[in-house]
């Protein structure tokens, strides 16, 4: 018995420390989607609430693009380590709302070096001009951002 007490400190020490490396998803800071629209996210509040700016690279309107103000919340990390949130997007240079909706992973399978990624889907709701064609007055769709490294 007293052989294995070493054995089994160690054995407990290794996974203890690899559950306490895991990295927690933060929010915070500048993110680029695979479509290359860029947003910033200030600093998450006490009980999760955000606000930041959105610049879309893709938008189906002559108008030109502006950045666009964006408010909303996530699951604090300390509830969660892959925390959940929400976020609307009023766009500044047309008449149209998006809401997102997602969740943070941190992945560690390409290169050996943790990322995190926002999986999000959306809805993007454009005014209608008569009820008879609100039928084609919103979009769904959905985005992976990584965060935009410092330069």
């Amino acid at each position: 018995m007293v052989q294995a007490t070493p054995f089994l400190l160690v054995l407990f020490l290794a996974l203890g420390a690899h559950g306490a490396s895991v990295k927690k998803c933060n929010l915070d800071g500048r993110w680029v989607n695979d479509l290359g629209s860029n947003m910033t996210i200030f600093k998450v509040s006490e009980t999760g609430n955000f606000t930041g700016i959105y610049y879309t690279a893709v938008a189906a309107t002559p108008n030109e693009i502006k950045k666009s103000p964006l408010l909303g919340y996530q699951h604090l990390p300390n509830q969660k380590d892959q925390p959940t949130f929400g976020f609307t997007v009023n766009w500044t240079f047309s008449d149209s709302i998006t809401v997102f909706t997602g969740q943070c992973f941190v992945d560690g399978s390409e290169d050996g070096k943790e990322k995190e990624i926002l999986k999000t889907m959306w809805l993007l709701r454009s005014h209608a001009n008569k009820l008879r064609n609100d039928w084609n007055a919103t979009l769904v769709g959905y985005n992976n951002f990584t965060r935009l490294e410092k330069q």
